[in-house]
C-alpha cells in the first residue's frame, strides 16, 4: 500500500481527510465539503447532538471575527440548527428533563424563541419571551406572556459567550417576581457565561460545550 491510508468508511479509496466529529480517516468520496464530517456524521437521525449541530453546517471551522470583534477559529451558527426540525426535536428532548419543577420557561427574543415553543409544547409548561428592548408602542411591554410572584422560571438560550443579554433578562424577570436558578444551552463557548451566571446565582446547564466542538 507504500504507506497510504484506506478510508475506514469505504474501504477502498486512500483517505485525504479526518471526519472533525468521529475523526475517521476517510476518503474525499466519503466527506462532505466545506463541512468536515464524514458521510455517517452527516446523518443527523442517527448521531447524538454534536454531529447533528456538525452535519448540518451549524459549526464551521476557519477563521471568523465574532460580533464582539473577537477571531475565532470556529464559528457556530445555531440558527441553522434550531430551523432543523430534528435537530430541534432532539434539543427539546435533552432539556425536558431540567424543566420539571418550573413554572415557566423564558427566553431571550430572537434566538431562544423556537427552543422554548418547541420546550413548551414538549412539556406543557407555559413560557415567557424577554425582549431585549422594551417596546416603544402600545403597552410598551419588556416581556410577553404572564409571570406570577413567585413563579420559578428556567431560561432557555441558544448560544452563550459572556451570557451578558441572558443575565438583563434574568435581572428583569426577577424584578417581576419570578424565581430564576437554572438557565438551559444548546452551546455554551466556555468564554464566560458560567462564571458570570454563577455570580448572580445561575447554574448554566449546556448540552454541548466548545471543548466537544473544536478540534
Amino acid at each position: 500500500m507504500n504507506g497510504e491510508v484506506v478510508c475506514e468508511i469505504c474501504g477502498v479509496r486512500d483517505a485525504t481527510d479526518e471526519c472533525v466529529s468521529c475523526h475517521k480517516r476517510v476518503c474525499s468520496d466519503c466527506s462532505i465539503p466545506q463541512v468536515g464530517v464524514c458521510v455517517e456524521c452527516s446523518k443527523p437521525q442517527d448521531k447524538g447532538l454534536v454531529s447533528m449541530l456538525i452535519g448540518c453546517g451549524a459549526v464551521q471551522y476557519g477563521s471568523f471575527t465574532l460580533a464582539s470583534g473577537k477571531q475565532s477559529s470556529y464559528y457556530v451558527n445555531i440558527k441553522k440548527a434550531i430551523t432543523d426540525i430534528p435537530i430541534l426535536k432532539k434539543v427539546g428532548d435533552m432539556m425536558a428533563p431540567y424543566v420539571e419543577g418550573s413554572d415557566k420557561i423564558a427566553c431571550v427574543e430572537l434566538g431562544g424563541v423556537p427552543i422554548a415553543v418547541s420546550l413548551s409544547l414538549h412539556t406543557e409548561v407555559p413560557y415567557l419571551i424577554v425582549r431585549k428592548e422594551k417596546k416603544e408602542h402600545g403597552m410598551e411591554a419588556s416581556m410577553e406572556g404572564e409571570l406570577s410572584e413567585g413563579e420559578r422560571v428556567i431560561f432557555v438560550e441558544d448560544v452563550t459567550t459572556t451570557a451578558g443579554s441572558l443575565v438583563k433578562a434574568i435581572d428583569l424577570v426577577r424584578e417581576s417576581g419570578g424565581i430564576v436558578e437554572k438557565a438551559l444551552v444548546i452551546v455554551d463557548r466556555e468564554e464566560g457565561a458560567a462564571e458570570n451566571l454563577g455570580n448572580i446565582g445561575v447554574e448554566l446547564i449546556p448540552l454541548v460545550r466548545a471543548r466537544e466542538i473544536v478540534p
